[in-house]
């Protein structure tokens, strides 16, 4: 926990925030660590599987009011699976994603961003970031190129604007983003990826842009995300020192995008006249 601390301090998560220890001991001696984003059941029963000691995951478990731990909730389930195999649970969001390096900067490094600096400032803490690539990409390109850098999910990206168009400056801000379109928009970026984007706010961002930048990337919240988890295992590991030698850190490989498949629905680009009377 001490070790968590240096890395990602509780105090520079967001006020609304709920990190730190939710279950165990700190008494309780740790040989295996697993990593991961959620604490889903599924990603609960593979920590219990595997002999974990020590879950480490980005999102929290409780976040909200809760009023019962009846197994019949999903959460009631989740909490009585941790204290019965005496699993520990800590959490590291806002403030791992504040955390240089954190969240937002495996985000940068997979979109390829050198020298990025923060998006914007929230709680006198930096959220996102924007950067240059080292050379300019169309934006289908580039949008491949990131997919290609992301865990594989099955709605993949989601892209607005024209693929052809020319894109170097890009911001990215890891999980949902929807909030920063106005830094987005102040920070010159040709490119904003994020995830989460509600109809609403994305279409306004598009009208706003008049068809031009910046263009819009929905990655995929869990996606986006992933990518923190190895770096968080390196430096959990350097940070240990010589008691490093004592202790397993894996980083969890289960998918806990909540979504499965996706089923094309036909061309966009076609005309109503092509269709059966759909909209163009």
């Amino acid at each position: 926990m001490a070790v968590l601390d240096q890395l990602y301090p509780q105090q520079t998560a967001q006020s609304w925030d709920q990190v730190g220890l939710v279950s165990g001991d700190p008494e309780q001696p740790v040989q295996r660590i697993m990593l991961a984003v959620d604490p889903t059941l599924a990603v609960i029963e593979d920590a219990r599987a595997a002999g974990v000691d020590l879950l480490i995951t980005h999102h929290p478990l409780l976040l909200r009011g809760v009023h019962s731990v009846a197994t019949t909730s999903a959460k009631g389930a989740a909490v009585t699976a941790l204290v019965v195999a005496d699993l520990a649970l800590y959490v590291a969001h806002t403030n791992a994603d504040v955390a240089d390096p954190g969240v937002n900067h495996a985000l940068a490094d997979a979109a390829g961003v050198v020298a990025g600096e923060p998006l914007t400032y929230e709680d006198d803490q930096p959220l996102g970031i924007v950067g240059d690539l080292r050379e300019p990409l169309s934006l289908k390109a580039f949008a491949e190129q990131l997919a290609g850098r992301l865990p594989a999910a099955p709605v993949g990206l989601r892209v607005a604007g024209d693929p052809d168009a020319t894109v170097r400056r890009v911001a990215v801000h890891g999980g949902a983003g929807d909030g920063a379109f106005d830094a987005v928009r102040a920070s010159g970026a040709d490119v904003y990826v994020t995830a989460d984007l509600r109809h609403h706010p994305a279409l306004e961002a598009r009208e706003e842009a008049r068809g031009g930048t910046p263009f819009l990337i929905d990655a995929g919240h869990w996606a986006t995300e992933w990518l923190w988890l190895e770096g968080a295992r390196e430096r959990i590991a350097g940070a240990l020192g010589a008691a490093a030698d004592s202790v397993e850190i894996e980083v969890s490989q289960r998918r806990t995008d909540p979504w499965d498949f996706l089923v094309p629905s036909g061309d966009p680009r076609t005309t109503r006249d092509d269709q059966t009377g759909g909209p163009r």
